[in-house]
């Protein structure tokens, strides 16, 4: 192995842990969004979905650009290399993540149950599609996106859409999924909230099969297990996603969503831990050539440019979890009538 600068290794992981954290915060917000349909049965109710997501969904995606441009600038190459290779799915998650946007802003501009219906359609769809092509691109990464020593991709959208890349997507869906019909628990009460738990009950079942399938099929279709068979202290991150999902089902059981809610967290983040760690000190590998590969060795910054972003973030990054524990802490009540008063809800 080359020789890793210290400050590349800090910021490999560091880009782990924005991913991972924005999967944790975006997801159930995605998530409740694909679930309204099933579990909303009139307007009122899926106001109240909308509202339990409307202070929190664009701080969330915050992560999503923090973690963008952490690639861009702690490994431009990657940036370049990856938004080459995967242009089309990048470009339709993008496109969706507009639409889900301008639905959230746009479904009470007009006094029509018409008018909101399209928007909530544009929502679901603004959601599913970014849960998907997420769980596509990763599980690509992880088995290797087919370019050459010219970093040219040698594929289309359907090389990245093989069996693994799908069952990626899968399994992401169902993470989300689960994850929002905790927090539409979480928000509400009555009916809606009773709703959600049995739909999440029944998705915990379905997710628990694919994230098993899924570790296996990773063992012979990549090389994540490498780096944990290799220092078994590092079983402890897999083991730590078995646990979040064992524990937020019995939490789930025993009638305490937050409880539940913060071991999903918990199962998300060691899930893209479980992934990044995996393809260290790799960043974006190459199935046709390893030596072909973008890792921390070749795509890095300058360690001039990395400790100045390390400075940057450790001013800035607190700030913004400061201010994110404000919003969480100061709309954390259920969703009650005085939140649909005019010039107040979605």
């Amino acid at each position: 192995m080359e020789q890793l600068s210290m400050l590349g290794i800090i910021w490999f992981l560091l880009w782990g842990v924005l991913w991972a954290v924005y999967f944790l915060l975006d997801g159930f917000d995605l998530g409740a969004a694909m679930l309204m349909p099933f579990v909303a049965k009139n307007d009122e109710q899926r106001r109240r979905i909308v509202n339990s997501m409307g202070p929190f969904w664009d701080g969330n995606e915050v992560w999503l650009i923090t973690a963008g441009g952490v690639t861009f600038a702690a490994f431009p190459k990657v940036y370049a290399v990856m938004f080459s290779t995967l242009y089309t799915p990048l470009m339709l998650l993008l496109f969706a993540l507009i639409i889900r946007g301008v639905s959230f802003e746009f479904r009470s501009k007009v006094e029509s149950l018409r008018w909101r219906k399209i928007w909530d359609t544009a929502l679901v769809v603004g959601s599913f599609l970014p849960a998907l092509l997420l769980g596509v691109a990763f599980a690509n990464i992880f088995k290797g996106i087919p370019f050459d020593g010219d970093y040219i991709f040698q594929g289309n959208l359907f090389t990245l859409l093989n069996p693994y890349g799908l069952m990626g997507g899968l399994l992401f869906v169902l993470m989300f999924l689960y994850h929002g019909a905790l927090w539409i628990a979480i928000k509400n009460d009555g009916e809606l909230a009773q709703r959600a738990v049995r739909y999440g009950k029944a998705i915990w079942n379905a997710l628990l099969v694919i994230a098993a399938a899924f570790l296996i099929v990773t063992y012979f279709d990549t090389a994540l297990w490498n780096n944990f068979l290799a220092n078994p202290v590092l079983l402890v991150i897999p083991l730590a996603a078995v646990c979040g999902l064992i524990g937020t089902r019995l939490f789930l059981g025993t009638g305490n969503p937050w409880r539940a809610w913060f071991a999903s967290s918990a199962m998300i983040f060691s899930v893209t831990m479980f992934g990044v760690i995996g393809l260290f000190p790799m960043l974006f590998p190459s199935s046709i050539n390893p030596s072909y590969s973008l890792g921390i060795a070749n795509a890095a910054s300058s360690d001039h440019s990395l400790l100045i972003m390390l400075c940057v973030a450790i001013v800035f990054v607190p700030i913004v979890i400061g201010y994110q524990v404000w919003v969480y802490r100061t709309f954390r009540h259920k969703i009650t009538a005085d939140d649909f008063k005019p010039g107040q809800s979605y």
